[in-house]
């Protein structure tokens, strides 16, 4: 039986548990987790953010019996997108397929309670542990409890032996972190220009004069490059972030609780009727975060370390394919364990060929698909009305719109970047231009 350390719970990381135990008992699996467990955390103290989930993340989880209903009984089905304009009107945009929709955490929570109710042998999950060293010529790892009480000073460090090492761990992947020691390994990472704060709206109740479908997702956007999404959670609340270039931007300015409730009022009304003052001085208090993205040269070493999701390609969320992407990943190396006859060392290599072009690819989509000039916004609608009437005309020859396109299984990342290039690179040079004038106008007022 071999031995799996699978370093992160979230679904990526569970998910691919779920898979290794369907194989006729090969695997042993121990997961280890820096965090606390989220079954015994209140949710409103590990509110993480909303992801959409299409058939390219909905199939993995497909293959698991019981799986989906369990997802969807904490998920609500999106089906377009509402872009509320400042002067209060609207433009619909309808998906021939709907999004299942939910919290981050709620997906990583249901994962892990159907995996320990259908597997009780071969499956151990240690909570509050990090990884901290590894050997990989020894095929070892070191680890460290991570102290949960405030008089313990001393945390306890032990060594485990692998057979297979997964790094789920996110973007800031201390198993990817170790492989960049390893010869011929190649990574790079970038923040995105933008940044963001999170805004969460208890339940609100209906106001006449506001259009908040519940199956819409809520988009609003300024001059500036400034624009909020936000969207209904099952439990009536809603959810969403406001993005903003991070170089040079008005969120940083906001001090005070009235501050924050005038910059709301005067530049997206519809959320200032729904957002109390408890809100806003929550919202005052959290920091101003940036998204990591990475791109790797190969995703695998030898035949005992694999990347999945964020450590292999974390990609900016600006057209939802985080989770996704992590999620077919699960999918395509269970695949390649299939084809393979569970050999690892040509199911690992495999695998960095087969999914290297479509991480690449994923992240340029992330990058450049959504384009932040005014100008080129409303370019990006009519593009996407042109192309979704062609698609209809002609499914075989026409893709749909990219952000339709990303979402569905029978479409690889790669196929998409090439199909809808000369628009991505079109977005690219504009988006480029806009935050070097940013950062432009942020040293001259720096200046003055």
């Amino acid at each position: 039986m071999k031995k799996v350390a699978i370093i992160g719970a979230g679904p990526s990381g569970v998910l691919l548990a779920h898979y290794l135990l369907r194989r006729n008992d090969q695997y042993q699996i121990d997961i280890y987790e820096r965090r606390s467990d989220p079954r015994n955390i209140a949710f409103s103290k590990v509110r993480s953010f909303p992801i959409s989930l299409g058939d390219r993340g909905m199939s993995p989880i497909a293959q698991i019996p019981g799986l989906v209903t369990a997802v969807k009984a904490v998920s609500i089905e999106k089906v377009g997108t509402i872009i509320h304009q400042k002067n209060g009107k609207t433009k619909v945009t309808n998906r021939q397929k709907p999004l299942v929709t939910l919290d981050r955490t709620h997906l990583a929570t249901v994962l892990l309670e159907k995996l320990l109710e259908t597997h009780n042998q071969h499956i151990n999950i240690h909570f509050n542990t990090q990884l901290i060293a590894v050997d990989f010529a020894a095929k070892k790892a070191k680890l460290q409890k991570i102290s949960t009480s405030v008089n313990t000073e001393v945390e306890a460090e032990f060594t485990i032996d692998y057979d297979l090492l997964i790094g789920a761990d996110g973007a800031r992947s201390v198993v990817r972190e170790y492989l960049s020691n390893t010869p011929d390994f190649e990574f790079e990472q970038n923040y995105v220009l933008n940044a963001y704060k999170s805004i969460f709206l208890p339940k609100p109740d209906p106001i006449p004069d506001v259009n908040l479908e519940k199956n819409k997702i809520h988009t609003w956007r300024l001059t500036g490059g400034i624009s909020v999404l936000m969207l209904y959670q099952l439990d009536g609340a809603m959810s969403g972030v406001i993005l903003f270039p991070y170089a040079n931007n008005p969120i940083a300015k906001l001090t005070t609780v009235d501050e924050v409730l005038t910059f709301f009022r005067d530049n997206f009304p519809e959320i200032s009727k729904l957002m109390p003052v408890s809100e806003a001085e929550e919202f005052l208090k959290r920091p101003i975060s940036r998204v990591l993205t990475v791109r790797c040269n190969r995703y695998h070493y030898q035949d005992s370390v694999l990347l999945l999701g964020d450590a292999a390609h974390a990609v900016s969320p600006s057209i939802g394919q985080g989770c996704n992407s992590a999620l077919e990943d699960v999918f395509i190396f269970n695949q390649l364990l299939d084809e393979y006859g569970d050999n690892l060392a040509i199911a690992l290599e495999n695998y960095s060929l087969r999914r290297h072009p479509d991480g690449m690819a994923v992240r340029e989509l992330s990058d450049y698909s959504f384009p932040v000039s005014k100008k080129l916004f409303f370019e990006f609608l009519l593009l996407n009305t042109w192309t979704k009437l062609l698609h209809n005309i002609f499914p075989q020859r026409c893709l749909p719109p990219i952000f339709e396109a990303v979402f569905q299984d029978n479409l690889s990342y790669k196929e998409i970047l090439d199909y809808y290039q000369n628009w991505i690179s079109k977005v690219k040079a504009s988006n480029i231009k806009f935050y070097a004038n940013v950062e432009n106008n942020k040293q001259s007022n720096s200046g003055e």
